[in-house]
């Protein structure tokens, strides 16, 4: 499992290492030449093929980069290669078409949102995922599960539900899907809850059967959003699919479930532009929070390594609350800070998500974590430190010797090496945080007496 939650960016990582050389490449040009813009463009070609990008989406996008690259103004201008990424980071974008992240806004209560998809694609999974992001949006969601044909599929539904702390419409001996359906909307209209989520049946292949289905679903509970949810790991087959139930239910919009994955995800980059359909939502992990509106432009930046630091800032703000926020400034600014902060600030960041996750946030980080060894396990471990501790111990860590040290790393399951090396990154921390408030105080102290009449 853990390969797979260290692959948040996985999926998108090659790419981005194919780009950043690429660009890289450009930058050492004395000069931006046709001849290099072409060379820059086999190369993007290349790697947008690899990574499995529709053949016609790669010729038309690497059509309009060589179309606006070739531009005088581009190669005469002062920073030219810069030029090349914004305008790859445009097209990019243009990929996507017009944005439109998270649910269609209407005024209809209770509002119905459509699960569709093949088998397997992770649409109960996703309703349930939905669910918990509806309620965190609060939002009162009622789910409500079409499969009766997968009799697993009830109980996978129900038991995700209670999970995620969701109401299910069990509609008990109903085999009808259409009557399912309908009944889920009449239930949530008399109950007060304002959304339903219907997870639908699923086949191996599109067939008319499901379509039928599927269709007088759609009729019965007039849906605003029909959501098609896409594995992310299927490639071409995606957008194939995709296609297909378009064509017959005029689906509004793609879930990418499994990003976390580590194939190529040439599907998020080909989907909309053959289909015509934006991505609503992707899957980013594998727990029932890791859902998220889509936002192309913030995956964009990502591939060009440009970070996103408003993700990151998203994902501390519901890690860490206000007031522990302010309190844990206030102790830094009376160097109060102990183990047990230290400890209550690593959960903070395992709760952000996987650390290269967070790196790949921050521009210019993207891809140091593998090679810098850094990964949850190692915060986790430093926390399992600090809480074999005792009380005392971890308030006052000078008390730590050799005896104390070898119990802790006994009950740690660590060695001796890593418990000094956690304390001495401990000490050093609490330094650098006292040169800093002084910093502080003295900056003020300083602009008040430049303000003073002399």
């Amino acid at each position: 499992m853990e390969s797979g939650r260290r692959s948040g960016g996985l999926m998108f990582n090659v790419l981005g290492s194919r780009f950043e050389a690429v660009f890289g490449s450009l930058r050492r040009e004395v000069r931006l030449t046709p001849d290099a813009v072409e060379r820059a463009l086999r190369e993007i070609r290349l790697a947008l093929l690899e990574a499995d990008v529709n053949f016609r989406v790669v010729r038309a996008f690497t059509d309009r980069v060589r179309d606006r690259a070739i531009d005088r103004a581009v190669l005469d201008s002062l920073t030219p290669s810069q030029q090349v990424v914004a305008i790859v980071r445009d097209e990019l974008l243009a990929l996507f078409g017009e944005p439109r992240p998270g649910l269609a806004s209407t005024g209809a209560r209770p509002q119905v949102v459509l699960l569709v998809g093949l088998q397997g694609s992770g649409k109960t999974t996703t309703t349930a995922k939905l669910g918990r992001w509806l309620t965190k949006a609060q939002r009162h969601p009622l789910l409500v599960s079409t499969d009766v044909r997968r009799p697993a599929a009830l109980d996978q539904l129900a038991v995700l539900a209670e999970t995620a702390g969701l109401r299910v419409h069990a509609a008990e001996g109903n085999s009808d899907p259409v009557a399912r359906a309908a009944g889920a909307v009449s239930a949530a209209r008399t109950l007060g809850f304002d959304t339903v989520l219907v997870d639908t049946a699923g086949r191996l292949h599109v067939d008319d059967e499901l379509m039928q289905e599927l269709t007088a679903i759609r009729d019965a509970v007039n849906p605003s959003d029909v959501l098609f949810v896409a594995d992310a790991m299927t490639g071409q087959d995606a957008v194939k699919s995709a296609g297909e139930f378009h064509h017959q239910m005029g689906v509004t919009g793609i879930v990418l479930s499994k990003m976390d994955g580590d194939a190529r995800g040439g599907a998020a980059l080909s989907v909309v532009s053959v289909v015509n359909v934006p991505v609503a939502f992707a899957a980013t992990g594998e727990t029932l929070d890791d859902l998220e509106p889509f936002r192309p432009d913030r995956l964009v930046s990502r591939l060009l390594g440009m970070g996103d630091v408003l993700s990151l800032v998203e994902k501390a703000e519901q890690a860490v609350t206000r007031d522990d926020a302010a309190a844990m400034a206030e102790r830094l600014r009376r160097n109060a800070f102990t183990l047990e902060d230290l400890r209550d600030q690593m959960r903070a960041v395992i709760r952000m998500g996987p650390i290269d996750q967070l790196l790949g946030l921050i521009p210019g980080l993207g891809r140091v974590a593998p090679d810098a060894g850094l990964d949850s396990g190692g915060v986790a471990r430093m926390a399992a430190i600090i809480d074999s501790m005792t009380p005392r111990e971890r308030r006052n860590p000078s008390v730590m010797n050799g005896s104390r040290r070898r119990r802790v790393a006994s009950g740690s399951g660590t060695s001796v090496q890593q418990v000094n090396r956690l304390l001495r990154q401990f000490a050093e921390m609490k330094k650098m945080m006292k040169r800093a408030v002084a910093a502080g105080r003295g900056g003020r102290r300083n602009a008040l007496r430049a303000a003073l009449p002399r």
